[in-house]
C-alpha cells in the first residue's frame, strides 16, 4: 500500500472524530463481534477506501471484534501481528488490541490464550469478554470464557463463569447481563444447553433465563449468533426448537419478561433443507439500529430462489403469526458469514462472488452483480448497492463491527478495498 500525504491527513481527522464519538457512547452499550446488536446508526454509506492505519494480522483468521472505549480488540486464531508501516513482528496468541485513532497495537495487552477466540464483547472498567475454544489464559484456568483487563491482559478473577462440554461461539453484553451462545452443555456446573445468561461482573448463572434450544439439526445443538434490540434477543443456530416450541434455526426471546420466554414470533423460512452437508446453514444476524427489523445471512449451497440457502434475508421484529422475509438477496452459491445493519445499509460478508443472484448456481445468473467477498444491500429494496470495495475471497468475512466512525472488518485474507490490509481493516464514514 502506497502512503499518500493527503489521504493520511484525511484518515487522521476521520479517526480523531470517530474516537471522540465512540468514547462518548460505547461503554454502556451492546458491543461485540458478529453477535453485536444493531445499536449504531449511520446516516450514509461508508467509504470504499479503507483507512491506512489499521494493523496487520499475519496468519490465521480474525473471528471477532469488540470496541472498548477507544480500543479495538481483535480475536481469532492467529499468532503474529504488526503495526501498519512497521516491519517489527509481535507475537499474540489469538487476541490483541490496538488504538482506534492511531492504529497502534497495545504493547501491554498480550494474553496467552491456548485456543481460538470465537467471540468478544466489550466490558466495563477497561475490560473485554472473550469466548472460544481455549482452556487457559497464561497459567490461569479460563475454560472457554474469560474477562480480561485491557491494561495488562490478565483475567479478572472475580468473573468466574466457565463453559464446559463444548465451545463458546457468541457473546453479547447488555448492562449487567452477559449472554453466552455456543455448543456447550454446562456453564459453571449448571446445565445450560448452548445458551445461557450470566451476571456480567461475577459470572453467576442467571436462574431467570433457562431458554433451551433443542431438536438439533446436525450432530449437536449450537447457537451460532445472537443480537439484541430492546426486549428481543434473536438467536440462530443448529436447532429446531426453543423450549419445545418449533423455531427452525431462528427464534426471538422476550428478555423483558421474568423469567425470559420464547416470543410468539416465528418463521419456517429456514425449515427447508439445503445441501446435505449443511444440515444447519444460518450464520450471522444483526438488528437495525431502531430494532424494527433484523437480517440473517446463511450458507448452505445453491438452493434456488425459493430457499434461503446462501442468502441475506430481512425479517420484521414485530410481525405477527407465521412470518416470511420482507426480502431475500441470494449470492447464487456462496456463503455469507457476517452482517452489519446500520440503517443506511446492510453490509454482508463471506466468500461470495455475487449478489442479486437468485437463479445462479455457482454462476452469475440474470441480474447478478459482482460483489467479491463484501457488499452492501439497500435495507428497503433488498437490492445490492453500488458500494463495491472488493476483498480477496478466502474463507470469508467472519467479523463486522459498525461504530460511529465507520465499519471494522475481520477476515482471513490480505486485500481489502484493493489494498493490503491483512485480516483486519476499517472503512470510514466520509
Amino acid at each position: 500500500m502506497l502512503a499518500r500525504t493527503a489521504r493520511t491527513t484525511r484518515t487522521a481527522s476521520v479517526l480523531t472524530a470517530a474516537l471522540a464519538l465512540t468514547t462518548a457512547g460505547v461503554n454502556g452499550g451492546i458491543t461485540g463481534g458478529t453477535a453485536s446488536a444493531g445499536t449504531v446508526e449511520h446516516r450514509g454509506i461508508v467509504s470504499a477506501d479503507p483507512v491506512d492505519t489499521t494493523p496487520h494480522v499475519l496468519d490465521g483468521i480474525v473471528n471477532a471484534i469488540a470496541l472498548v472505549g477507544g480500543t479495538v480488540v481483535v480475536g481469532g486464531s492467529f499468532s503474529e501481528v504488526r503495526d501498519a508501516g512497521s516491519t517489527r513482528i509481535l507475537e499474540r496468541a489469538n487476541i490483541f488490541a490496538y488504538d482506534l485513532a492511531s492504529g497502534r497495537i497495545l504493547p501491554d495487552f498480550a494474553p496467552d490464550l491456548d485456543g481460538p477466540v470465537n467471540a468478544l464483547a466489550a466490558g466495563t472498567s477497561g475490560t473485554v469478554y472473550a469466548g472460544g475454544a481455549f482452556a487457559e489464559t497464561g497459567d490461569v484456568a479460563t475454560p472457554r470464557l474469560a474477562r480480561l483487563r485491557l491494561s495488562d491482559g490478565a483475567p479478572v478473577t472475580s468473573f468466574r463463569a466457565r463453559a464446559s462440554g463444548g465451545k463458546v461461539t457468541s457473546l453479547l453484553r447488555h448492562g449487567s447481563r452477559l449472554y453466552v451462545g455456543g455448543d456447550f452443555t454446562h456453564v459453571t456446573g449448571v446445565r445450560r444447553t448452548a445458551l445461557a445468561r450470566v451476571h456480567a461482573a461475577t459470572g453467576a448463572v442467571d436462574p431467570a433465563f433457562t431458554i433451551t434450544p433443542g431438536a438439533p439439526r446436525g450432530p449437536r445443538v449450537k447457537v451460532y449468533a445472537m443480537a439484541l434490540a430492546k426486549d428481543r434477543l434473536a438467536v440462530d443456530g443448529s436447532f429446531g426448537t426453543l423450549d419445545g416450541l418449533s423455531r427452525p434455526q431462528l427464534g426471538l426471546i422476550d428478555v423483558g419478561a421474568s423469567p425470559a420466554k420464547v416470543a410468539p414470533w416465528r418463521t419456517d423460512a429456514y425449515a427447508a433443507e439445503c445441501k446435505p452437508t449443511f444440515p444447519s446453514y444460518v450464520r450471522g444476524l444483526d438488528f437495525a439500529p431502531d430494532g424494527s427489523y433484523f437480517v440473517v445471512v446463511t450458507s448452505g449451497g445453491s438452493g434456488g430462489p425459493r430457499k434461503l440457502c446462501d442468502s441475506a434475508a430481512r425479517f420484521e421484529t414485530r410481525a405477527r403469526g407465521e412470518t416470511d422475509p420482507t426480502w431475500v438477496n441470494h449470492t447464487g452459491g456462496d456463503t455469507l458469514y457476517s452482517v452489519a445493519v446500520t440503517g443506511a445499509a446492510v453490509y454482508v460478508g463471506g466468500h461470495q462472488r455475487w449478489l442479486d443472484n437468485p437463479h445462479g448456481r455457482d454462476s452469475a445468473g440474470p441480474g447478478a452483480v459482482a460483489r467479491p467477498g463484501i457488499g452492501a444491500i439497500h435495507p428497503v429494496t433488498g437490492k445490492a448497492l453500488r458500494w463495491n470495495p472488493t476483498r480477496t475471497l478466502g474463507i470469508g468475512v467472519k467479523a463486522f463491527l459498525a461504530h460511529r466512525g465507520g465499519l471494522l472488518v475481520g477476515s482471513d485474507t490480505t486485500r481489502l478495498g484493493r489494498e493490503y490490509h491483512a485480516r483486519i481493516g476499517m472503512f470510514p464514514l466520509p
